[in-house]
């Protein structure tokens, strides 16, 4: 392949061969590993580097993934034999800020919690909060659509992007969405870009949606059950009563036992994690823990900034506890939140069937749950995906769905026609080919073949 007229198709682009960086850009964080080594990686840090890139890749019929911090769960960003890897994280700046619009425009490479710090001396900060808001980038927030931990309150990223810029398949760049806080005009490409896992085109700039900072104080409730089921039902209680906290999260008795292991700290149980914000927070606070009481929770209710820091803290250190175990994979459904405790002990019963270990936590505010397979093994076995496959197919008889936040990259393709259905999977190939006649972007990720 000519990489030299790749080097040239722009002033000051990168392309990267060294073994490092071919090997790193084989993998995210799925556990999923591609088979074989990309071509190149360009480093990208002008927009004009994704055009021309995609330029040469278009001329020569390669396949281009794109690819910010990967800390995907999904095998979405990773590039195998004869691919190009397009890496835009090193596009990070923050090109404006307008406190009296609400709205920041930012280039994608840009960590999640690195664009909130910079937000605080506007009195601004941006919604979406995965766990892995310190490394994980806002380009590959939207192109999954992802979730987080404050998801329940304030919506998955899609209710944070007002507008993109992307770069297609052919080198053009077209900007979707809008500005203003309304916009109807025509069909709703930014929102179809966002969550398409850069198979219809790379975002190269996002104009996002931002809030004012939360007045009031913030109360925090760490309480352990005995078991999920019992937490699961006090978290659907606190639903069910009206209250939205703006964090409300499970963690089962499985993971709960490795986190323990592996910060030292005695625990046991399961463990849910309950914040409340806003004007009136300390009264509903006091609220929701009767009901986290009534249900068998040994609780704490705190306003004190360090004790309420340690006590998140738990719930963000759970996927780092479980890799220390082993492989993991995560996986990533969602159920009415009405259906979770049933969700949970369908885990629990398929793991003890099928011999496997399955450490199960969840946005419990909004019915998303990862159970999360630990296993010695580099790659997940026969019983490990048998079981997986039950998980899934017991969530969709519950009315939930595939995956919540993670996307479908590569692990879930092989399901999607069961949720999707014949004709909306076709509609769905027929708007990729609209965008990527040649099949370039992405191929083989979120659709089979």
């Amino acid at each position: 392949m000519d990489l030299d007229s790749l080097r040239a198709a722009s002033p000051g682009i990168v392309v990267d061969t060294t073994d490092e960086a071919l090997e790193a850009a084989r993998a995210d964080k799925s556990g999923h590993r591609a088979t074989g080594r990309p071509i190149a990686v360009v480093r990208a840090t002008e927009v004009e580097h994704v055009q021309a890139a995609m330029r040469w890749a278009s001329e020569h019929g390669v396949p281009v993934v794109p690819r910010g911090a990967g800390t995907g769960l999904a095998g979405g960003a990773n590039t195998g034999e004869g691919e190009l890897s397009i890496d835009v994280s090193g596009m990070r700046r923050i090109l404006e800020v307008s406190a009296a619009d609400q709205l920041a425009v930012v280039e994608p490479g840009i960590l999640n919690a690195d664009l909130n710090a910079a937000l605080e001396e506007h009195g601004m900060w941006w919604a979406p909060d995965p766990a892995s808001r310190a490394i994980s980038t806002v380009g590959g927030n939207i192109a999954t659509n992802a979730g987080g931990l404050l998801c329940a309150k304030y919506g998955v990223t899609r209710e944070a992007v007002l507008a993109l810029g992307v770069v297609l398949a052919s080198g053009e760049r077209i900007d979707v969405g809008h500005r203003t806080v309304k916009g109807v005009t025509g069909l709703d490409l930014a929102a179809l870009m966002i969550g398409s896992e850069g198979t219809l085109g790379i975002i190269v700039e996002a104009t996002l949606r931002l809030r004012p900072a939360v007045p009031g104080g913030v109360w925090t409730i760490g309480a352990f059950f005995d078991d999920e089921v019992a937490a699961a039902a006090a978290c659907a209680a606190i639903t069910a009563a009206h209250i939205r906290p703006a964090i409300m999260e499970l963690v089962g008795t499985v993971s709960v036992r490795m986190l323990s292991a592996y910060t030292g700290r005695p625990m046991q149980g399961a463990f849910v994690l309950l914040q409340l914000d806003d004007v009136g927070a300390e009264a509903i606070a006091r609220d929701a823990l009767a009901i986290v009481e009534a249900h068998g929770g040994d609780a704490e209710l705190t306003d004190d900034v360090e004790r309420s820091a340690m006590l998140v803290e738990v719930r963000r250190q759970v996927h780092f506890a479980l890799d220390s175990f082993g492989t993991v994979l995560v996986e990533d459904v969602s159920v009415p939140r009405t259906r979770m405790p049933e969700m949970f002990a369908l885990c629990a019963d398929v793991a003890d069937r099928y011999g496997v270990t399955v450490a199960t936590s969840a946005h419990a505010g909004d019915g998303n749950l990862h159970p999360t397979f630990v296993f010695d093994e580099d790659e997940p076995t026969d019983a490990v995906w048998a079981a997986a496959d039950e998980i899934f197919q017991g969530a969709l008889a519950m009315g939930g769905t595939l995956t919540g936040e993670h996307g479908v990259g590569v692990l879930k393709r092989r399901w999607l026609g069961l949720e999707l259905g014949d004709t909306q999977l076709r509609l769905q190939r027929e708007i990729k080919a609209v965008f990527d006649p040649a099949g370039i972007l992405n191929p083989g990720k979120v659709f089979e073949g």
